[in-house]
């Protein structure tokens, strides 16, 4: 065997450890962000994928010891069966979720399954590099260019892949790579392979099972999403931060971000009245104040802006929220620009798009009104929105005389969860407020008004001090005649601060929820699992 020829064997495995170590990660990446997305609390099945995937390639590791013969066909079985198995991951995962109950078995099937054969990999590349280099130098390129693999994958995978092709056409797309590892492998190494024919001609029906569902994965995707809500779909799109659903069914528009639904349009208006007006009222009757400055944290869809403009006291109301393409559907959609009344295209408005704490670590210009209508904290991503440290940004951001308002998901699916935010605004040093509204799409839902002054004590809430609107310092007034409303009566608002007792929980019992310990995520999840939020 000449030189050039070995060279180019030599090259072969290089590559070879350099896409694996790229598609193993993607792989990880890939799963670990669909039982994310599918169940939340994001840390958990982060964790837990990568304590099953390790594991699994211990154990595969471990087993490569007792394959000795044949080490070039075995390589390339497996690299088959990884493209395959990888590539079919997360569709395989979309369809168990459709089923509901095998979601879980099959994700710690996969997950196993998968990292097993990676295991496999490095010790066979190790071993079939023996022939060619002294062990440290097989050991040094075998693992320099699987790491180098590893590293431009979770590049790849948030900046590239996610935005561009999705989580499902990603694990297609990838698996379609691995299988180049086989296809080269077998043209190089073609002499010394036993059944290098069959195995080509299966490397190729498994290619182009793959490269058949890419061609229609829109519409695989298409149906399946479709089987996952009730109405039609009239938009769908994966941005860089979320998956993007609208639906219609008749009068009814709804919004779905990963799966989680943000607004009916027919009693949206109850919540957005409820979060803008009734913290107004409270502010102009405590401190007779006209508010001129708004923060909005969230509410790119310009729902809670709409009601915002009936003010014409705002002169400005910065909107800040992550996603382009939230804001981008809002003023393009005709359907929600049909909803919002065309609020983010009026010229009081700025559109920020940025990370909410991010926003108000950096901002200089204290605000009269802070809105945060930000999602539910169902990962440990959003539940830092809702930690002591959020909301003492919060209180910097706000002039002396400002006020807060927060949405605090249900305080009767929720309970703990609801207390818990009211306990973390407290413990930011803020007074707070909860109060609570009926809105059928999600049922008895909550809100948490803070402004500054001296902190009531964490403890027990009691009703002398807690029900009567009178104790909160001020009355509330009348909605003004200028402001128009379809839900709410000037009647109601007082009644909308009172709890029945079997949504109130001991605030002693509760933990405040910090960044480094995100109690509320555990609240959140307990309270919700047994009603599909």
């Amino acid at each position: 065997m000449n030189q050039a020829f070995q060279h180019k064997r030599s090259l072969t495995l290089i590559y070879a450890a350099f896409i694996a170590g790229l598609c193993s990660i993607i792989y990880e990446l890939l799963i670990a962000t669909t039982a994310a997305y599918f169940l939340g609390d994001s840390v958990k099945y982060f964790s837990v994928t990568i304590g099953l995937y390790m594991a699994a390639m211990g154990l595969g590791s471990y087993v490569s010891q007792y394959i000795e013969k044949d080490l070039l066909r075995w390589f390339v079985i497996a690299e088959l069966m990884l493209g395959l198995f990888g590539g079919l991951s997360v569709p395989l995962l979309y369809f168990a979720y459709a089923l509901d109950e095998f979601f879980i078995p099959v994700y710690i099937a996969l997950t196993v399954i998968i990292g097993f054969i990676i295991g496999l990999e490095i010790p066979f590349l190790t071993r079939l590099m023996a022939e060619y280099n002294q062990l440290k130098f097989n050991i040094a390129n075998i693992l320099s260019f699987d790491y180098l693999g590893a590293l431009i994958a979770t590049l790849l995978f948030p900046f590239i892949l996610l935005p561009m092709l999705g989580v499902y056409q990603s694990s297609l797309v990838f698996g379609f790579v691995n299988m180049s590892i086989g296809l080269v492998v077998l043209w190089v190494f073609a002499q010394d392979i036993i059944g290098a024919r069959l195995l080509k001609y299966c490397t190729f029906a498994g290619a182009l099972i793959l490269l058949a569902m890419i061609v229609f994965s829109s519409v695989f995707l298409k149906f399946w999403e479709q089987t996952l809500y009730d109405d039609r779909i009239v938009h769908s799109e994966q941005s860089r931060y979320q998956k993007i659903v609208m639906t219609k069914q008749r009068d009814d528009l709804r919004l779905f971000l990963n799966g989680n639904l943000q607004f009916s349009s027919i009693d949206e208006y109850r919540y957005h009245e409820a979060l803008v007006h009734v913290p107004l009222l409270t502010l102009k009757n405590q401190h007779k104040k006209t508010v001129e400055r708004v923060l909005l944290l969230g509410a790119g869809d310009g729902l809670a802006v709409r009601e915002l403009l009936k003010y014409q006291s705002i002169q400005e109301i910065i909107l800040v929220d992550l996603d382009p393409a939230i804001t981008r559907l809002a003023k393009n959609n005709n359907h929600i620009r049909k909803l919002n009344q065309n609020s983010l295209d009026n010229p009081k408005v700025t559109i920020i798009h940025q990370d909410a704490l991010s926003f108000l670590k950096h901002n200089t210009q204290a605000f009269d009104f802070i809105i945060a209508d930000l999602p539910d904290p169902n990962n440990t991503e959003l539940a830092r929105l809702y930690s002591q440290y959020f909301y003492t940004r919060i209180k910097n951001n706000l002039t002396a005389k400002g006020v807060f308002v927060t949405q605090a998901t249900s305080p009767y699916f929720a309970t703990q969860a609801f207390w818990c935010i009211y306990k973390t605004i407290q413990g930011a040093g803020l007074l707070a407020h909860a109060y609570h509204a009926n809105i059928p799409t999600f049922g008895d839902w909550g809100f948490i008004i803070g402004h500054k002054g001296e902190n009531v004590k964490s403890g027990s809430i009691a009703s002398d001090s807690f029900f009567k609107i009178d104790s909160l310092g001020y009355t509330l007034g009348t909605i003004p005649a200028t402001i128009p409303t379809q839900y709410l009566a000037s009647n109601l608002v007082p009644y909308m601060f009172q709890f029945e007792k079997d949504i109130v929980v001991p605030l002693s019992d509760l933990s405040v929820n910090t960044i480094d310990r995100p109690a509320l995520l555990d609240y959140y999840l307990k309270g919700w699992q047994h009603y599909g939020r």
